[in-house]
């Protein structure tokens, strides 16, 4: 049983059931950020659990095939992460990664909106333009937010 379980698990399907498997938590950030549902899967540690374990599975099959050291080399230079990005299981280690920080940073854009009475219109862009650019939906919600809040806070 197992055995067919691990011959399921390859890089290309953990990859297709991750992206898959996201957008319907991004949806429901989107269109029903405060029902109990999105509490549950998307504000709770349940996503980010199935995450973490695919990481944690694939980091482990870098251990037992290859070496798992190779990812320090990201930081010797920018030829150096093309060479690591061209290894697929480094390659979805990261990509996994993405996935878990962007849909944490659209629940708290999500939470946070609630908070600050941010209208449905700009949330909703800031969540689509951080599910596709990350940072920049970031602080693109920053900026609206500053004008619902009326002040400036470096530290939130």
């Amino acid at each position: 049983m197992i055995n067919g379980l691990l011959q399921y698990l390859t890089y290309e399907n953990i990859y297709n059931i991750a992206n898959i498997g996201v957008v319907p938590c991004w949806l429901l950030l989107i269109f029903f950020p405060i029902h109990i549902i999105t509490k549950f899967f998307v504000k709770s540690v349940i996503i980010p659990l199935l995450l973490s374990t695919a990481y944690i599975f694939v980091v482990y099959q870098v251990y037992i095939t290859e070496n798992i050291f190779d990812i320090f080399n990201l930081y010797l230079g920018l030829d150096e992460l093309y060479t690591l990005f061209s290894n697929e299981a480094f390659l979805l280690i990261f990509w996994l990664h993405f996935l878990s920080i962007s849909l944490f940073v659209g629940s708290w854009i999500a939470s946070d909106a609630q908070l600050y009475s941010v209208s449905k219109f700009f949330v909703t862009v800031s969540l689509i333009v951080t599910y596709f650019t990350g940072p920049l939906g970031l602080v693109f919600y920053w900026i609206i937010r500053v004008f619902y809040s009326k002040k400036i806070n470096y530290y939130d």
